[in-house]
């Protein structure tokens, strides 16, 4: 008897290796975005940035975009910072942009992230590169142990809300804006399965339905897929 197929929406582009592997077992990936993020570009911003390139400085990033944005305005420039991140691509991307022996702690998430800053008892500043809808809960618990946060937005997040007529078994959430982007102007059918990069997305997600939301192993967008295809393998007759 064949397989029933399987249909899930990534709210992200994924890769095209990823969306074949998924495919050849019988699982079929698409991908919408729901919103855009923009670099901002600013002089004043760049001469911030520039400055700030020259000190020895405590530095966070909860999102691959500001890690992105940060490093283009420096180009090839390897400041001397101490660099606190998410994990997984987040990561990643710092140690290519600023070097391996630049990341000073990690976490899966920014709570985590916090707490990992604030068992560091040297640390009275910080540097939060970030975007213009940056979650509260980072800033708020520094400030609350006395450690002064400067957030600086470098990116915007812009909502890109479609309207989706299809029916999916599975939907991943990458972040609190594609949520609340997606039901803006979407319903979901009680039986699909949702995935979510880490606990502040789906308690957004909890927000809007009260579907079986699962939450990744791993703050990786590429790991929560495989994450979803590995669900679906072993669960093909979910309904």
């Amino acid at each position: 008897m064949q397989q029933n197929k399987i249909n899930i929406l990534s709210t992200r582009p994924l890769s095209k290796e990823l969306i074949n592997e998924a495919t050849e077992k019988n699982i079929f990936i698409e991908c919408i975005s729901f919103i855009e993020t923009e670099m901002i570009v600013d002089e004043s911003l760049k001469k911030t940035i520039n400055t700030l390139s020259h000190q020895s400085l405590n530095i966070v990033f909860t999102s691959m975009n500001a890690v992105e944005a940060v490093a283009k305005y420096l180009n090839v420039i390897k400041p001397n910072w101490r660099i606190f991140c998410i994990g997984s691509t987040t990561k990643k991307l710092a140690e290519e942009n600023f070097g391996k022996n630049a990341i000073a702690g990690t976490a899966d998430s920014a709570t985590a992230l916090a707490d990992v800053i604030i068992s560091n008892k040297n640390i009275s500043l910080v540097v939060f590169f970030c975007g213009d809808q940056r979650r509260d809960e980072l800033p708020e618990k520094l400030s609350n142990k006395s450690i002064e946060v400067k957030e600086i937005i470098v990116y915007k997040t812009i909502a890109s809300p479609h309207q989706i007529n299809a029916d999916y078994d599975g939907i991943i959430f990458y972040s609190p804006s594609a949520v609340n982007s997606f039901f803006s102007i979407n319903k979901i059918n009680q039986q699909t399965i949702l995935f979510a990069i880490g606990n502040t997305t789906a308690n957004e997600i909890k927000k809007h339905a009260n579907n079986n939301t699962i939450i990744a192993n791993e703050p990786s967008k590429e790991l929560l897929a495989e994450q979803a295809i590995k669900y679906f393998e072993t669960n093909p007759t979910h309904y």
